[in-house]
């Protein structure tokens, strides 16, 4: 079975390869369309399904079934039937008709996980039920109430760094009654950036060159920073005895050490590991240094970004490091 699955499949993606090179106004293949996209009758499609197929074969031999024997009540009931397959038509149609998919909306992925995405439809007055929508592989149901908007989560696989199309999309329906399938194509174009793939088990940040983000903090330092009471094992050369005498007991210099919060996270350091393993340690690096709240700065072989903190800084540099050329082969 699977090699006959196999061979069906194949079969099917010539069929819409050749139908996208003849018929592209039929498949909406080729060009990707910007956003809003709106679905009128134009490009709303509908074929019967196998069972609308064998529901209409039984109507064709009710019909003559009631005609040969001249029963009204059989020959009533096939008709009352055919007009409700009919109407059904146009429920699924108008299900589609008018819908319109405003704006896609991606949070924040790295290489190797799924990419959540928001689908912004505009439904206008009429609930649209039973909806399919299927991307590649992926098959997602959902609906949509009426109003204004209405937002679908679905989520798709980023197996690779840098910019990355959802591609077309098929939206369907095969409500109410399941005896027609009505579709239509849509092929945004927009473009998500997938950070790169965040390195496990990094080793710690590396210390930077101290020149810029610097602070202190209380250590054996040249800087005076005031005074403090007398702890047992302090040093007597820190003892103010002159400021001591003035007060009931012994008071201690408090002195300032330079600390570096400035991490200077180098592609050109990393000796020893390839080109997308160097890109993964300084992604993991680049989300150390951020979520310690410490200023950094990324140099990659023709740029430098920083030093810098913050939510911008921190998308810039993920953005550098995604948007780097793969290794030379």
């Amino acid at each position: 079975m699977s090699a006959l699955g196999a061979r069906l499949e194949s079969t099917w993606q010539k069929l819409l390869a050749l139908a996208e090179r003849r018929l592209p106004a039929l498949t909406r293949l080729r060009a990707a369309e910007a956003l809003p996209i709106r679905l009128h009758r134009r490009r709303i499609y509908v074929l019967p399904t196998a069972f609308g197929i064998g529901f209409g074969a039984l109507l064709v031999i009710m019909q003559l079934g009631a005609l040969n024997y001249a029963n009204n009540a059989a020959l009533l009931l096939t008709c009352f039937l055919a007009a409700a397959a009919w109407m059904s038509l146009f429920a699924g149609f108008r299900t589609l008709a008018g819908l319109e998919l405003v704006a896609i909306h991606a949070a924040e992925c790295h290489a190797g996980h799924a990419l959540p995405l928001t689908l912004h439809f505009h439904a206008s007055a009429r609930a649209r039920p039973s909806l399919r929508l299927r991307i590649g592989t992926h098959l997602f149901a959902f609906a949509l109430a009426a109003g204004d908007g209405a937002g679908v989560a679905i989520q798709l696989p980023a197996p690779r760094r840098g910019w990355m199309r959802p591609g077309r999309m098929k939206l369907w329906t095969d409500q109410p009654l399941g005896l027609f399938v009505v579709w239509s194509w849509i092929n945004p174009q927009t473009s998500i950036l997938v950070y790169p793939a965040i390195e496990e088990s990094a080793p710690p940040l590396p210390h930077g060159p101290g020149q810029l983000g610097e602070r202190f903090s209380a250590g054996d330092g040249e800087e005076f920073s005031g005074l403090r009471e007398y702890r047992s094992g302090d040093p007597q050369r820190r003892i103010a005895w002159k400021a001591s005498a003035r007060h009931d007991g012994l008071l201690v210099r408090e002195s300032e050490v330079p600390v570096d919060d400035n991490r200077v996270l180098s592609y050109a350091s990393l000796h020893g590991l390839d080109h997308e393993a160097r890109i993964r340690r300084l992604t993991a690096w680049v989300i150390a240094a951020d979520a310690a709240m410490l200023s950094y700065a990324l140099e990659l072989p023709e740029l430098r970004i920083g030093p810098g903190l913050g939510h911008s800084h921190r998308h810039a540099c993920l953005r550098a490091l995604a948007l780097m050329p793969d290794a030379p082969q």
